[in-house]
């Protein structure tokens, strides 16, 4: 068994990402910040649609016409090709996500 808030350092000079499950259709990943932000005029455009769940911490997600704070127990579902980035996450606690990618079939 495991546990989402175990095996994470005290010093993280970048995010920590564990991929927890993958196949062809869908990752489920652990991400956790400490102050992290993405850099400055930087915008993820992704393939993936990402579904996320804020675990402990709190972080701000800036889209182009929006921001949204998130605490522990919000989620929030980014489609895929929505331009996004992380403002902020916590500066004075872990900030832990579970992030599910997956993407859309269509017929």
């Amino acid at each position: 068994m495991k546990n989402l808030f175990r095996d994470i350092p005290d010093m993280l000079p970048e995010e920590l990402i564990s991929v927890l499950a993958e196949n062809e259709s869908v990752r489920i990943e652990r991400i956790v910040s400490d102050g992290h932000a993405s850099p400055e005029g930087f915008w993820y455009d992704q393939e993936e649609s990402e579904w996320i769940l804020l675990l402990s911490g709190s972080a701000v997600l800036e889209f182009e016409h929006k921001k949204v704070s998130l605490s522990p127990g919000d989620y929030h579902l980014i489609p895929a090709h929505q331009r996004h980035r992380v403002e902020s996450t916590s500066p004075t606690e872990k900030t832990i996500w579970l992030a599910v990618f997956y993407h859309l079939h269509r017929e």
